[in-house]
């Protein structure tokens, strides 16, 4: 099974500030929508409050020493657990989908990077996305995107596979 990362990050690797993102980007949520359709996503709880339901097509995996009990959601004690649920389902390709501390954990172990890169910076905001060694992933594929009424700020949409596993 594919580990996969996908998020959208600032200038300075920013994702976030008050458990919101810091941008409105539609092109993007359309792309995070079409890759994601159909597959596992693993979040944090402070993510899935953030999106405030289940995301649907898609089995939801949250991570969290909480008891939620909302449907629609499993719930794992950790990173570790929430993968090999993933893996239980059958997922050819499961997706890391936030926040910080959950992208913290699974960079090391991530197979492929899925990354919106929006062109700006953002002061305020208090989670970032862990550095990335660039050495170890390979340019696949970039889309480049410009700002008009549906997206904010201009952004490019790249995707990275891991050269060889840590």
């Amino acid at each position: 099974m594919k580990i996969s990362i996908i998020a959208a990050i600032g200038k300075n690797n920013e994702l976030g500030f008050a458990n919101s993102l810091l941008w409105h980007l539609s092109d993007d949520l359309k792309t995070f929508k079409k890759i994601t359709m159909g597959h596992c996503i693993i979040m944090g709880r402070k993510t899935f409050e953030s999106i405030g339901k289940a995301l649907k097509g898609r089995i939801n995996i949250v991570v969290t020493t909480k008891n939620l009990d909302i449907s629609d959601i499993n719930t794992a004690i950790d990173l570790n657990y929430a993968i090999e649920l993933a893996r239980s389902a059958k997922e050819t390709e499961v997706f890391i989908i936030g926040g910080g501390q959950i992208y913290n954990y699974a960079i090391d172990i991530a197979d492929k990077l899925y990354l919106t890169f929006v062109d700006a910076e953002f002061a305020n905001a208090d989670t970032f996305f862990p550095n990335i060694n660039f050495e170890e992933w390979t340019l696949i594929s970039k889309e480049i995107y410009g700002k008009n009424e549906n997206n904010e700020f201009d952004f490019d949409f790249r995707i990275y596979e891991r050269k060889f596993k840590i």
